[in-house]
Formats: structure tokens, sequence, C-alpha cells
């Protein structure tokens, strides 16, 4: 069952910011009343340490947690937001266990749940290692790199990479345990791909023209990626934002958390 994490998060920062709102505008001040009454000072207080000793539970539980959610909510929406890596699709990129922090403002800013664009900051570029809602079940969280943004034609025929009509660079760095390891050039983004040694998939070999308003996504790990070539465009409303950084790799729960992958991600 996949938990709407965002949609939780604002229904819990909503309830507890309203609770506390209407016990602090309404309640409060007629227990201040009553307090006075029976002969307490407003702000003294009570043999437990409380100025409110009749305030109800469900009133201080809320107004301790509202801030932090608020907090949480703010940031995780507007800033910054961490992933896990699920599989190797972005190897070498990536590996399976990393940690990754996700810039959410890079591409604007957008109303958590509904995903609405309000503060339009930019737009994916081609060499982004970028974190999207999968087109065919949105309830799930992709990673992948652009490769084509709206108007180019992008080609992959024969494990060649073409975008307008130009190949784009690569050099072969090493040949490693049944995969060759490439340098690819993408713009500025300079990074490095792994194509499987004897494998090639024709299902994966078309030319694409990318539409206004959706991106054209590869994996690193060119043989073993379900990406654009097989699923189709990510629509610009499913943008999450861009990866800029691995702070932690935890392989599994038997495994100890480690941070010798620490740094950026080109």
């Amino acid at each position: 069952m996949n938990i709407n994490f965002p949609l939780l998060l604002v229904v819990l920062t909503a309830v507890s910011g309203l609770i506390w709102l209407l016990d602090a505008k309404l309640l409060r001040p007629q227990r201040m009343v009553r307090y006075q009454e029976q002969g307490y000072t407003p702000g003294e207080e009570d043999d437990a340490g409380s100025d409110d000793p009749d305030e109800p539970w469900l009133s201080e539980i809320s107004r301790s947690f509202f801030p932090i959610l608020a907090i949480v909510l703010v940031l995780r929406s507007f800033l910054v937001e961490p992933f896990q890596i699920p599989s190797g699709s972005m190897l070498p990129t990536l590996e399976v266990g990393d940690f990754i922090l996700v810039n959410k403002f890079s591409y604007g800013l957008r109303l958590p749940v509904v995903d609405y664009k309000f503060v339009d900051l930019g737009d994916p570029q081609r060499g982004d290692v970028m974190v999207f809602k999968f087109p065919k079940d949105p309830s799930i969280n992709y990673i992948k790199r652009v490769v084509g943004v709206p108007g180019d034609t992008v080609s992959y025929q024969d494990k060649r990479l073409t975008i307008n009509g130009e190949p784009v660079p690569q050099a072969r760095v090493a040949a490693l345990s049944g995969v060759d390891l490439l340098a690819e050039s993408l713009d500025n983004a300079n990074h490095q791909v792994f194509h499987t040694q004897g494998r090639r998939d024709l299902n994966a070999e078309n030319e694409w023209q990318v539409p206004e308003g959706h991106y054209f996504v590869l994996g690193d790990n060119r043989d073993n990626s379900k990406d654009s070539r097989y699923w189709g465009f990510v629509p610009d409303d499913h943008v999450v934002g861009r990866a800029f950084a691995i702070w932690m790799h935890w392989e599994s729960f038997t495994s100890l958390p480690r941070f010798h992958r620490f740094g950026g991600i080109e």
C-alpha cells in the first residue's frame, strides 16, 4: 500500500493548526476568565508548572506539534526532499541504497498534493538528474536523467544517443565485468553511463519528438532502465525536483549506514 505522505502531512498540519487556533481564540480566553473567578492570576503557574491546568490534551498536543509539522511541510514542499534509490537503473551515478536530496525549487514552487506551479523559477535542462512521478502510476516516484526538452528530436540507435541530429559525445573509459563504462556529455553535464556488453534491445531504438510541456528521460544504466524509450514522456506537472546530492548510503537494515558516497550528483 502506497501512503500519500504529502497529503497526510498537509492534513495533520491543517488539523493541528485549526485545533490550536480554535483553543487559543475561543476556549482559552474562557478558561482564563474562570481562573480569575477562582482566584488564579492569568499567567500564574500551578503546582504542576502550567499556567493553563485545564487545557485539553488534544489542544496541548496540537500546540506542541503544529510548529514542527509546519516547518517540515514547508521544507519538504518548497526546499529540499529526501529520497532513497531503490534500483540500479541510474548506475554508475547512483547506487541502490543511496539516500539523496532533491531541490524542490529549481523548477518552480508547487503547491503540495495538487502539484500546481504557482512560481516559475526554471525548467529542467538536459543533463539534469530529475525526480518525477511515474506517468503510468503517479503514486510512484522515478529518477532518471533528462536528455530531451520540449522541441527536441531524440534518437537512440545501436546504443548511440543523438539529439537534434547531433550525436551526444561519448568516450569509453573502461571495460568492467560485463559492462562498458563511458563518459558522456550533455550540454554542461559530464557524467558516466553503463552499456551492457553484448546486449542490444531493439525495442529501445527509435526516434522521438518531445512535445511541449514534456521531457524525455533515460537511466544512466542504459541497458537496464525502463524509461522514456518504453513508456513515453514525462509531463511537466509530474516533475518533483532536481537531485543534487548524496548524503548517505544504506543498502539494507542488516547493514550499517555509511557516508563514503557523500557529495554532489553530476
